[in-house]
């Protein structure tokens, strides 16, 4: 449990307070009270900054991937242009995301040895302070441009992409290494993971006609590339995470296999051995980013459901609000916090439910003026501007820092089972059409999004 006194203990520590002050220079910081965060953008600049906010609540701190030239600066007002001339640089901070922390520690070392062997030589891993695993290179190691092109400019697509090249280079050795670790007890996985059998395994036909069964660990493991966005905020190194009252410490690359959740306990470190994107490196990562720039593989989050699915289901008409999950109507109440979260799963979840972006914008507009201090109408136009529906899938049900921080969520059985709010309305509107079919239900005519 995360007490005040242990909070306290750990945050007074004077190498703790200033490995934090110098991975924070230049980042955005966001910090977290408990269930939900501070005002940004927010800065910290010296090291007993840190306790002083302990003492007033401050249980966990964020940084950001991008670098900026005053983040104090920014603000949610500001155009994509105007971000891009204060954005001075941006780190490659890779999530491994899994339920399963012996899973995420396998991939860690799989995409840190992928890493190696594409040449990058500034390669920095954390405990993610819970069940997962940050692996950052620092923007120092990237050339300054390709192509023509500051490199700096390339956030997020470069970022994206990379997480893209290197998903797709390991899979195979995963699952393979996640098999070997269960001594080829599927059955083990399906229990740790909660997935029916035919989600888990896929054949291919080997050189000799056989079909041999492959592990599926996209469907219960994935290097998160939905929140390389701007202003996405990681968990600082050294910073608690409040699920587990373990630290989120950095480790040495080399040996994370063998590292232990307990060795995340407060007091089990000793000193900040380790730093996370130290900036104190030369150019090593040129090949991995063109390598991954020519990587013609869709990023994941434009990758859709099982393409299955989607050939069994023809959207004639947008999917309305009675096959809409809990956590989506939850959303659509006045909230107070998490407007800006709330408006990236709303318009990439009706999107994938066959809305147009005209309905869209009708719908985003009237469900912002219900909330007590709605959001700007110049950032409401910006996100809009550039959005194409049904191009992205809203985060997952367990993506951390939306649903179940905004303080929402549904049945838990329906999370572990679909995955994804569209998986839900998807699998009820496909039974909906299945009754229609069977006579269960008269159809009834096409029916306009509702407003």
């Amino acid at each position: 449990m995360l007490t005040k006194s242990l909070l306290l203990k750990h945050y007074k520590r004077r190498d703790i307070q200033e490995a934090m002050i110098k991975h924070a220079e230049n980042k955005e910081i966001g910090m977290r009270y408990g269930d939900g965060f501070g005002k940004r953008p927010d800065i910290l600049h010296y090291p007993q900054d840190i306790l002083e906010l302990a003492l007033k609540g401050i249980t966990s701190f964020h940084a950001s991937e991008e670098v900026w030239e005053n983040p104090l600066q920014i603000s949610s007002a500001l155009s994509k242009k105007e971000l891009a001339e204060q954005r001075i640089g941006w780190d490659l901070v890779l999530d491994i995301d899994c339920a399963v922390f012996e899973y995420s520690r396998i991939c860690a070392h799989l995409v840190i040895q992928f890493l190696n062997y594409c040449g990058v030589e500034a390669i920095s891993c954390k405990f993610s302070g819970n069940k997962g695993f940050h692996i950052g290179v620092p923007f120092e190691a990237f050339p300054k441009q390709v192509n023509n092109t500051l490199t700096k400019e390339l956030f997020p697509d470069a970022p994206r992409k990379i997480a893209a090249y290197v998903t797709e280079n390991i899979k195979e050795a995963l699952g393979n290494q996640i098999l070997k670790y269960e001594d080829s007890d599927v059955s083990q996985i399906r229990e740790k993971v909660n997935l029916p059998p035919e989600d888990l395994l896929r054949y291919e036909e080997d050189s000799m006609g056989n079909n041999v069964a492959k592990l599926r660990v996209d469907k219960f493991l994935e290097i998160d590339t939905i929140l390389i966005s701007s202003r996405h905020l990681y968990r600082m190194p050294y910073s608690f995470h409040e699920k587990s009252a373990l630290v989120s410490v950095p480790l040495d690359p080399n040996k994370v296999l063998l590292f232990e959740k307990h060795m995340a306990k407060p007091e089990s470190i000793l000193t900040t051995m380790f730093p996370f994107l130290d900036r104190d490196v030369t150019e090593s990562a040129r090949r991995l980013l063109l390598q991954a720039l020519d990587f013609e593989v869709k990023i994941e989050e434009e990758r859709e459901l099982p393409k299955k699915q989607y050939e069994e289901i023809e959207i004639t008409s947008p999917i309305t609000e009675e096959f809409f999950p809990d956590c989506i109507k939850s959303l659509l109440k006045p909230l107070e916090d998490g407007k800006k979260r709330a408006l990236f799963i709303l318009m990439n979840f009706l999107g994938k439910l066959g809305w147009n972006k005209d309905d869209i914008k009708t719908f985003i507009y009237e469900w912002n003026s219900k909330n007590p201090e709605p959001l700007r109408e110049v950032y409401l136009r910006g996100q809009l501007s550039s959005f194409k529906p049904g191009a992205k899938l809203p985060p997952n049900c367990a993506t951390e820092g939306y649903y179940q921080a905004l303080g929402i969520a549904c049945d838990k059985s329906h999370c572990q089972r679909l995955k994804n709010p569209v998986n839900y309305s998807l699998s009820r509107w496909r039974r909906h059409l299945r009754d229609i079919e069977e006579g269960r239900i008269e159809k009834k005519e096409d029916s306009q999004p509702t407003k």
